[in-house]
């Protein structure tokens, strides 16, 4: 296993993630950086050698009870490993990694969502123990669920 680290993303790094995802074609790439900037989204990134290969982060007030309590329920946003890195045991890493900054801070649950055709994620989150399902429904996005864990 190559030898990685996990930083807080700075903000002036942010274009750095199009090696992870595709920032031109997603609909959020400026709500998230807004985000940042605001201080109500916190990235980490995985990287190797330096490069950018995974990233997830915490949102603090996601303007949903089911998702975000302050001081007591956070939200895990945005769990995404570059293609050729995935099944590698990254997004664990991360997951792992995240829940125990959440913890640093106090935080008493964390909540994700997830697509219900998303087979690979919804295993890895029920394996990290998301196992209480908030709600089971669809918006215009498709069918998804609210997970949370009790940290």
């Amino acid at each position: 296993m190559n030898k990685y680290t996990i930083e807080e993303l700075n903000i002036k790094d942010y274009k750095k993630c199009n090696n992870i995802w595709n920032m031109k074609k997603c609909e959020f790439t400026e709500k998230f950086r807004k985000e940042i900037e605001d201080g109500n989204r916190v990235v980490f990134i995985y990287k190797i050698n330096d490069e950018f290969i995974g990233e997830i982060a915490y949102v603090f007030d996601m303007n949903d009870s089911d998702y975000t309590i302050p001081n007591q329920r956070i939200y895990i946003s945005r769990l995404i490993v570059k293609k050729e890195y995935r099944n590698q045991g990254i997004g664990g890493i991360l997951i792992d990694y995240i829940l125990e900054e959440i913890k640093k801070m106090g935080y008493k649950e964390a909540t994700i969502g997830v697509d219900k055709d998303n087979a690979s994620a919804l295993h890895l989150y029920q394996e990290k123990g998301f196992t209480n399902i908030l709600f089971d429904g669809k918006d215009e996005y498709g069918e998804f669920y609210k997970l949370m864990k009790e940290i």
